[in-house]
């Protein structure tokens, strides 16, 4: 089950490319799944909004590299722009996309608030469905005041105590972050100048002036134009046809019209056909007769293909690389296995099996996920031991013991991936001498993959071993290697004499 999270942080610099891009960049570091899709920088507002997809691991690791990378670059004291904020990352939500719970979302805004805070020192809020009390389920209340009072009170008012992480001023100030529902940002811009008219109509469109209830509203001047800045927080049940409409009748009421309308970020494509239907009308319209929903449907009914990961695998760069594709391999491996055994435990014929199949489907299920997030987890350590390499700024004994730190930990993922592989060996053995038949074949490719996989995942383990300061963990890693490799190709040569024996080739 392939699981898709967005996440759309706002940080607090739109003027500035380098320091932008620098962020966007530190997205990007993250290769496996990550799509960066949308950079909307704002000057006027001095302002960024980030869109991104991926898979929960990903996003999580990519959404930390970000928060990290405008700590760095933006300094509040010397911040000024339209819109209001309160940290170098303002805000970094997360919204469920595919195959998500919200409440797995939470557990994700969780995780990375306390990572935040505990490593980057960085003062951190949830809010949302992740706001741990009532008075911080809203953005705008825990922005209130912005950075300036924030500054004044953090430390000094119990209600500005974070959730996560220390409780004194800094210049990158704090960031709030969250789980919400997917939110549309856009603006109409009056023929006017008066931007105390656009306040007023950005209060009677917005729920707590008494207007629409999922819209957030507030009166800017941008460009000399005065412009309705919105949030459209539920499409769903305040369709973006319908504020348009409000705005448009109260901008009649002082003579006015809206000249254009600008979206921030990305739209669901459901919320501009809904608009579609209801300005021509088409309420029968199916999504069916819509070209690219067709095609879209049939491509994701018929191509497998896992083209994100090649074509990050092909790149020139260093991640991922050997170690990934072993995690890969294992996981494929766990995964032939779990198809093997749900096709034994379906059918009749196999009945005094069945309980032994199942326990197989559950197994091999576990071990597919966990060599599936060692994907992610091989490239993240070889990128730290980069990292600590290219520590320049600090003393020889600090930076040598960050390098075994790190070298140590991209020995333990690897050895792990090999671990996991045997098992799923294990699995495929098993389902190859009891399960169905017809499927023999890919059971025993199942157990040739995860051999595969204890080979380059050891020949990983090696490489690391040799740059260990602590021979007696490299010992200890070498012996456990030896013991995995010796196993997995007794079990691939068994399960190739079961097959053929079975398969009568």
């Amino acid at each position: 089950m392939h699981q898709l999270v967005e996440c759309v942080p706002n940080f607090s610099n739109g003027r500035d490319p380098a320091i932008y891009n620098a962020i966007a960049d530190a997205i990007r570091s993250v290769r496996a799944s990550i799509r960066l899709l949308d950079i909307s920088a704002d000057p006027d507002h001095n302002r960024t909004v980030v869109t991104f997809v991926g898979t929960p691991a990903d996003v999580e690791e990519a959404a930390f590299r970000a928060i990290a990378a405008a700590a760095d670059l933006i300094d509040l004291d010397n911040h000024q722009g339209e819109h209001p904020r309160i940290g170098a990352t303002d805000v970094c939500p997360f919204i469920p996309i595919k195959n998500m719970s919200i409440k797995e979302c939470v557990e994700m805004a969780h995780r990375l608030a306390k990572r935040v805070g505990e490593e980057l020192g960085i003062c951190v809020y949830l809010y949302g469905d992740a706001a741990t009390r009532p008075e911080r389920e809203k953005l705008a209340d825990i922005r209130k005041g912005q950075y300036e009072k924030w500054k004044t009170e953090i430390g000094h008012d119990p209600a500005r105590e974070p959730d996560y992480g220390p409780a004194v001023p800094a210049k990158w100030g704090a960031s709030v972050i969250g789980v919400r529902p997917f939110l549309i940002a856009y603006n109409l811009y009056l023929n006017s100048d008066n931007v105390e008219i656009a306040e007023q109509i950005a209060r009677a469109v917005r729920f707590t002036g008494g207007g629409l209830r999922y819209v957030q509203a507030k009166g800017f001047l941008v460009e000399g134009l005065a412009q309705v800045s919105m949030n459209l927080t539920n499409f769903d049940k305040t369709p973006i046809y319908r504020v348009q409409e409000m705005v448009k009748r109260e901008a009649a009421r002082y003579g006015l019209t809206v000249t254009k309308a600008e979206l921030v970020g990305l739209i669901p494509q459901q919320a501009l056909m809904e608009s579609a239907q209801y300005y021509l009308q088409l309420d029968e319209m199916q999504d069916s007769q819509v070209l690219e929903y067709r095609l879209l449907e049939e491509e994701e009914s018929t191509d497998y293909t896992p083209h994100p990961f090649l074509d990050a695998l092909a790149a020139t760069q260093p991640t991922p690389g050997g170690g990934s594709a072993a995690a890969l391999a294992g996981a494929l491996a766990a995964a032939l296995a779990q198809m093997v055994a749900g096709l034994t435990a379906s059918k009749k014929k196999y009945a005094a099996v069945q309980e032994q199949a199942e326990a197989i489907v559950a197994q091999a299920s576990s071990l597919r996920t966990e060599l599936t997030t060692a994907i992610r987890k091989d490239a993240a350590a070889y990128e730290a031991v980069m990292a600590a390499y290219r520590q320049q700024d600090v003393p020889e004994e600090i930076r040598a013991a960050a390098v075994e730190r790190a070298t140590i930990g991209a020995g333990e993922v690897p050895l792990r991936v090999a671990h996991l592989s045997r098992d799923a060996a294990l699995l495929a053995q098993t389902i190859t001498s009891i399960g169905l038949v017809s499927a023999v074949t890919d059971a025993a490719a199942g157990a040739l993959l995860a051999h595969t996989a204890v080979q380059i995942a050891a020949m990983n383990v090696r490489i690391n071993a040799l740059g260990l300061q602590n021979q007696t963990l490299a010992a200890q890693w070498l012996a456990e290697l030896e013991t995995l490799e010796r196993e997995t190709a007794v079990i691939a040569e068994t399960v190739m004499a079961t097959a053929r024996e079975r398969g009568g080739f």
